[in-house]
């Protein structure tokens, strides 16, 4: 198959796959979902992303149609199906079917998979960003389907000619990107923001943290400012599929590029990491 959408056991070509109307999904965006590499048919920090996704799932109480080890099972299964072993792996839980009704559905969740060809970028390539004021809800730390405030940013950095959106609270706190986090090197040291509820704990971002502490580059999890964004001596955004990328310019001014060498060193760490967990 070139790409598949798998629906409470049912599977297809995606454009062939079908839901009820009456998914809560449709009504409120009720469900959590989470999303990762697979190269050579190995998909990449699977148990750190199904954490994640049970996680979540119980801090909004959906009851999960399946077990953590079902799921790995079922989601290499479909993997062997597909005609390309690189693949977007993509899981969803929405917390069930029924009338339109705010109070909970009854019953178990609904599980959606789709699985997309796909390519891991190398991160060579210098990103532009911009900024805009974070204005999304405080349960940020959860990975909800309601992503209105992030592909309205997204939307904003397109239309800038930029790849990402960062975000800042009042006061000027950076907390993360539209869909990935954003960190800073600056005098020989990571900075990133703290896995409060204004962020989401983003898999890459912890993997770039377990790789600094490995290379021996200090870390330090507090908050900063756009001030201190811009007077970085990197810009780094990650993401579960673009483990390391860096920023060469935001709202159209120059940042970075005073690091090379660190930065560097934690690319190709990264990118060695990934590669080295799913070969054959």
């Amino acid at each position: 198959m070139k790409t598949l959408g798998y629906y409470n056991g049912k599977y297809d070509e995606i454009e062939a796959m079908m839901i009820p109307m009456n998914d809560r999904v449709s009504w409120f965006g009720d469900g959590v979902y989470d999303a990762w590499p697979c190269h050579n048919y190995h998909m990449f920090a699977t148990e750190e992303h199904l954490d994640r996704l049970f996680n979540n799932a119980g801090l909004l109480h959906i009851p999960m149609p399946i077990t953590k080890t079902e799921l790995a099972k079922l989601l290499n299964q479909l993997i062997r199906k597909m005609e390309d072993g690189d693949l977007f792996v993509y899981v969803q839980v929405t917390r069930g079917t029924g009338p339109r009704t705010h109070a909970f559905t009854e019953g178990q969740g609904n599980l959606w998979i789709t699985l997309t060809p796909t390519t891991i970028p190398d991160c060579l390539e210098p990103q532009q960003l911009i900024t805009t004021e974070d204005t999304r809800f405080f349960h940020c730390n959860i990975k909800t389907l309601n992503l209105i405030p992030a592909v309205l940013a997204a939307e904003k950095a397109k239309q800038a000619g930029c790849q990402e959106s960062v975000f800042y609270r009042p006061g000027g706190r950076v907390t993360e990107c539209a869909h990935s986090n954003v960190h800073i090197l600056k005098d020989g040291v990571l900075r990133t923001a703290p896995t409060d509820n204004l962020i989401l704990p983003g898999i890459g971002r912890a993997h770039i943290i377990r790789m600094c502490k490995k290379l021996e580059i200090p870390v330090d999890e507090t908050a900063f400012t756009l001030k201190e964004l811009f007077e970085a001596d990197e810009v780094l955004v990650s993401s579960s599929f673009r483990f390391c990328l860096h920023a060469n310019q935001i709202d159209g001014k120059p940042v970075g590029g005073k690091a090379p060498q660190l930065l560097e060193r934690l690319r190709s760490a990264l990118l060695e990491e990934f590669y080295a967990a799913t070969e054959a």
